[in-house]
């Protein structure tokens, strides 16, 4: 067997999205079957000295930075990985770009269309690729849906709805007022944080959208700022809830909201088509339900669940037996090698991942969501 080429990494931000992209880049060498690259991770950077400093050290970073632009001159670093605020998400890609490194950034690609635009521009005209952390395309149980709608078994499809549910912004969390509750650092609230992942999900399965109709709330208007108890102003919102059609004549909802008691990170999806009907639910991520009209007899007719665990199910070969599942953090290892895959051996990162264009797209509609909930009228999506 060749052996694989090594690809320098450095990645923006420690935290959350920093946690669990340095765990797919360590896991690939040594749980894929072939995998494209060795991921050589060279540099993490960060605003807290001293807590940079632990999570290079915690995650096997060579150097620790607490800015940037330092770590983008180091000429090792091929692919340029971007987990920080959505605030800081234009500037270092678009810096990398020029620099001529490979592109990751988590979702929302930007706060608003225009902003990602710019960072898109800056990729195509680097010629880099370039990927949105859209991780949810590489669930195996997604990915089988978009297997079955493409080979036709579904037919036309008539119904997209999603919803994405989490508590997080209940009050008897007592959250304290964050980046995420701030316009100007998150662009918007649960739109950016979970409806672009349903948005995504939408165009990935289904197609285009081209009208938007929708309502946002934000219901707990003040925060405490954390450092001194004072109340803060809400500048985002909690949830949305919007009518979409699709290009392709399809209907949909979206919903998303971080004021669901109860909720824990609960994503479904369910898409009807004339031949069938596809069910999805994040918290089950190994499970596909699936519904054919047509399956005899009728009297005992109804949806099969699928556990998408087999060998022949996508990327299962790098796992376990069928029937033992994997988990969230697994969606990163087949996300990122997908991107390795394509950096190396020169593939297009689309349709399977999703691009800046498709980050892009997800921030149209995102801002067309928002413009809907402030007009109250119906907003056509630009082409």
């Amino acid at each position: 067997m060749t052996t694989p080429p090594t690809l320098g990494i450095g990645l923006v931000g420690y935290a959350f999205m920093g946690k669990a992209h340095s765990n797919a880049f360590k896991k690939i060498p040594y749980l894929l079957n072939q995998p494209p690259a060795i991921p050589l991770l060279l540099g993490i950077a960060g605003r807290d000295p001293a807590k940079v400093q632990e999570a290079a050290g915690r995650y096997g970073y060579q150097h620790a930075y607490t800015d940037w632009r330092e770590m983008l001159a180091d000429e090792r670093i091929q692919l340029f990985d971007n987990g920080a605020a959505n605030n800081a998400h234009a500037k270092p890609c678009i810096a990398a770009a020029q620099a001529g490194k490979h592109l990751l950034c988590e979702k929302p690609l930007a706060r608003s269309a225009a902003e990602a635009q710019t960072m898109l521009e800056a990729a195509q005209k680097a010629g880099v690729k370039h990927m949105t952390a859209f991780n949810y395309r590489f669930v195996p149980a997604i990915r089988q849906a978009y297997q079955l709608i493409q080979s036709g078994k579904l037919g036309k499809i008539y119904h997209f709805r999603a919803t994405y549910l989490q508590e997080s912004s209940v009050s008897y969390n007592q959250r304290p007022f964050t980046w995420r509750a701030d316009k100007e650092q998150a662009g918007s609230g649960a739109i950016g944080d979970l409806g672009t992942h349903i948005i995504d999900l939408a165009r990935f399965l289904v197609g285009n959208v081209t009208t938007v109709s929708a309502l946002t709330r934000t219901f707990i208007p003040q925060r405490p700022n954390p450092q001194t108890g004072l109340a803060v102003k809400v500048t985002v919102d909690d949830a949305f809830a919007a009518l979409i059609e699709f290009e392709n004549g399809a209907m949909g909802t979206l919903e998303a909201t971080r004021s669901a008691a109860g909720n824990l990170n609960n994503q479904s999806i369910e898409i009807n088509a004339e031949n069938g009907s596809l069910r999805f639910n994040l918290e089950r991520l190994n499970e596909l339900e699936v519904y054919w009209c047509d399956s005899e007899p009728r009297e005992t007719r109804g949806w099969s669940q699928i556990s998408v665990t087999e060998r022949y199910h996508p990327w299962m070969e790098n796992w376990w037996p069928h029937g033992h599942i994997i988990g969230w953090e697994h969606t990163f290892v087949h996300e990122i090698a997908h991107l390795l895959d394509c950096i190396v051996n020169d593939k297009n990162v689309a349709p399977l991942g999703a691009t800046f264009e498709d980050g892009y797209q997800a921030n149209l509609i995102a801002d067309a969501i928002q413009t809907s909930a402030e007009t109250r009228h119906q907003v056509d999506v630009p082409a």
